[in-house]
């Protein structure tokens, strides 16, 4: 096993570099600054393509935190770059928060506080305060922070809200994108708010900022996740009545690991013990989305009986994650074999050996899905390289 370990070790740190060579080469945008908004499947880059906060985060938090895990003047230097961007063009100098969608020249064109994003930014600002030390990160994640407290939180209910216009004022669509319900609150935005919370809490070990991500934990125990499928809702309205039965197979496994990771962040053993158990229960509800090839299908929509039987690589990313986080809670090595078994499939079915960089996924019927981007606002160098490097670091400990 340990043979087979560090095989694993070794594979992930050469995919790693291969994911950042990817950015680094085709998506630094020379003609306008940043980085490129779009780029297709062929490797064909439009320069003219609108800019999103949530990629540019991205860019950031991965670029720190390979940098973080194996020190890389390289991976600084993008770094620095990408922070640069985001608080010349992205930060909301006048209302506070971050833009969801500039132009290619910078100019916002969409100016709605998404909170899903600026959780991302906060994510992003904290990792790269870790890698360079640059004080005025910190101070932005703070402000950041402090933006969604005092505009996105539900001080009767708890949770946050999901979005708002730049004003911080209410909205008649609140959908993080096309596919999402129009609801109040959601369980993907809540997973990032956690995420981006904890990376704050290791720079600032702020009292209200552990309150809030106790608050968090709590929302996954008592509302998030369903207390007989272990599944995860995603769609809720304010008062956390639930408003959908979906199951997302990739939101499921990568929860069963952040949350334990944010539940380790703060320290609370008794909570530590009470999430070890749920993130395990999850990962064995998540093995209902598997398919033969060890791969991890994209939804199960309940009401129709209906697997979408889609591989996207953010999924595959996650499972990885997750279920090698189920191992090293057991030691039951069916988990650990499942992480390499999906491993395994990205190695012959995700990652493009020609061009580059992880393809979107594969279609029910095998084939790789084609019209989907390799850069784009949801096309980031986030779920593969955080898989590698979360994965790295597991294995060397």
């Amino acid at each position: 096993m340990r043979l087979e370990l560090e095989k694993y070790q070794e594979e992930l740190s050469q995919e790693l570099d291969n994911i950042l060579y990817y950015w680094k080469h085709f998506a630094v945008d020379e003609i306008n600054g940043g980085f490129v908004g779009k780029i297709d499947n062929y490797n064909n880059i439009n320069f003219s393509a609108p800019k999103g906060s949530v990629l540019n985060a991205r860019i950031l938090w991965s670029f720190s935190a390979a940098h973080n895990l194996k020190a890389n003047p390289e991976y600084l230097e993008i770094a620095h770059r990408a922070f640069n961007y985001i608080t010349n063009f992205f930060i909301d100098k006048v209302y506070g928060g971050v833009y969801w969608l500039i132009d290619a020249k910078g100019k916002p064109v969409d100016t709605k506080k998404q909170v899903y994003a600026n959780a991302f930014t906060i994510y992003a600002f904290s990792e790269y305060y870790i890698a360079s030390q640059n004080e005025d990160a910190k101070t932005m994640a703070i402000k950041l922070y402090n933006d969604l407290i005092n505009h996105s939180f539900d001080d009767k209910n708890g949770g946050y809200f999901e979005a708002f216009n730049r004003e911080w004022k209410s909205l008649d669509d609140l959908r993080l994108s096309a596919k999402d319900a129009n609801e109040k609150k959601t369980m993907n935005t809540h997973l990032h708010v956690l995420e981006a919370f904890t990376t704050l809490y290791r720079n600032w070990p702020d009292e209200d900022l552990k309150q809030k991500i106790i608050g968090l934990i709590n929302d996954f125990l008592i509302h998030i996740i369903h207390p007989e499928t272990g599944n995860l809702i995603l769609f809720f309205d304010e008062n956390w009545q639930a408003k959908s039965d979906i199951i997302s197979y990739g939101h499921d496994i990568e929860a069963s690991w952040l949350l334990l990771e944010a539940t380790e962040a703060v320290g609370d053993e008794a909570l530590i013990a009470s999430v070890k158990s749920i993130s395990v229960k999850i990962a064995e509800v998540s093995i209902n989305g598997l398919d033969a090839d060890g791969s991890l299908w994209y939804e199960y929509e309940p009401a129709e009986n209906h697997i979408i039987k889609e591989k996207h690589w953010w999924v595959q990313a996650e499972a990885m994650v997750g279920f090698f986080n189920a191992w090293q809670i057991t030691n039951d090595e069916k988990f650990l074999n499942i992480s390499l078994q999906n491993w395994l499939f990205v190695k012959n079915k995700i990652i493009d050996y020609d061009k580059g960089e992880w393809f979107w996924g594969i279609t029910a019927g095998g084939e790789i899905m084609p019209k989907e981007d390799k850069v784009g606002v949801w096309k980031c160098p986030y779920h593969n390289s955080r898989a590698c490097i979360e994965l790295i670091k597991r294995i060397g400990n």
